[in-house]
């Protein structure tokens, strides 16, 4: 049976949405179940693009999560030529911004979008200066 789609607008038409997707997601694509589910993918997908916004998360911390997930010290990024000994440091503990070529490379080693690792950020007890 295939229910009434329309767009989504409210977060209790979002849930009904993802109960019924749950319900038919295995249906056979060449079905009118699997047409349904393919159609509230993208209505579910539109939902979830303008209420739920994401901020990417902080350059330095998805370095160190990602590190942590392949079992990866910061040694282990010295001796790939990311960093000096001691700009591992400085970099981990926020002193010293990454370099265009620390980000081209950790974002090739770990796997990490550039425009995560890109991102401004300020540094651990950075003083600003008054012009």
């Amino acid at each position: 049976m295939t229910h009434n789609l329309k767009i989504i607008k409210t977060e209790k038409e979002y849930d009904k949405a993802l109960e019924r997707l749950e319900d038919i997601f295995d249906a056979p694509l060449n079905t009118p179940e699997g047409q349904e589910s393919e159609v509230l993918i993208l209505l579910i997908s539109e939902y979830e693009d303008k209420h739920y916004v994401f901020d990417e998360p902080h350059p330095i911390e998805a370095i160190k999560i990602r590190m942590d997930d392949l079992g990866l010290k910061p040694k282990d990024l010295i001796e790939k030529g990311v960093f000096s000994k001691s700009g591992a440091s400085m970099v981990l503990n926020k002193k010293r911004p990454l370099t265009l070529s620390m980000i081209r490379k950790l974002s090739e080693i770990l796997s990490l979008p550039i425009e995560t690792l890109a991102q401004e950020y300020e540094l651990e007890g950075a003083t600003k200066e008054i012009a």
